[in-house]
């Protein structure tokens, strides 16, 4: 299958699942609220598409987290009812197996965030940037870390603006008053892991993995792709 081709089918299964999940939602606002992330993510998919940014594994990262974003609009992520999914399938409850008192799926979701998200990341550094050695792991985490806290800074202005049941709906914290810190920690472990494994594997099969590393940590000096400030 050709990279177009891998695309066009992901985006139209995830339009599909799109569609039938926007069928009654649980919350009609706090769908619309989460909705608007996918509406300011469509240009930079489209223009990704359109010149090609990311590899195939990265679509197909970037598909699984749409997929389960859609799932959590629908439910709002405070009441997918992924527990009871366990129980019809393995016959017990995840919840009371792991002490469980709160709906996981938020959390969940903040982790997938770092763990797929952060390698589509990390392919905009590397083409985009040019960014090589230590810097084309870390600025992804960076970036990772950056955007949870900044969603989080949505989540309450939503809260203070809206003041009413479908803000806190959207917020999701479920009387845990360290919800935001813990999603931001999670989002960030999650990228610490998929940077780890990224560069387990190039240290595997990228030869000189070791010099590019060195090379990254040189100043660079006049001439040598190096910008005086003003």
């Amino acid at each position: 299958m050709t990279h177009a081709g891998l695309v066009k089918k992901l985006g139209a299964v995830y339009a599909l699942l799109w569609l039938a999940l926007a069928i009654e939602p649980r919350g009609r606002q706090d769908w619309l609220l989460e909705n608007v992330l996918v509406l300011l993510a469509l240009p930079v998919i489209w223009a990704s598409c359109k010149h090609r940014l990311f590899s195939r594994l990265s679509w197909v990262m970037i598909f699984a987290f749409m997929c389960l974003h859609a799932l959590g609009a629908h439910f709002t992520y405070s009441e997918v009812p992924y527990d009871e999914v366990w129980q019809s399938l393995a016959g017990f409850s995840l919840d009371e197996f792991f002490g469980w008192r709160r709906n996981q799926f938020d959390r969940a979701v903040h982790f997938l965030y770092g763990l797929l998200l952060a390698y589509p990341m990390r392919e905009i550094f590397l083409r985009i940037a040019n960014a090589r050695g230590f810097w084309g792991y870390f600025l992804p985490l960076d970036l990772t870390m950056s955007s949870s806290l900044l969603y989080e800074l949505i989540e309450w202005l939503a809260v203070e603006v809206l003041g009413n049941d479908a803000g806190m709906a959207w917020l999701g914290a479920q009387g845990d008053v360290w919800d935001a810190h813990k999603d931001m920690a999670l989002a960030a472990l999650g990228a610490i892991l998929a940077m780890i494994l990224t560069a387990l594997v190039n240290w595997r099969c990228q030869r000189d993995f070791a010099r590019e590393w060195s090379e990254s940590w040189r100043v660079k000096a006049p001439g040598d792709g190096f910008v005086e400030g003003v």
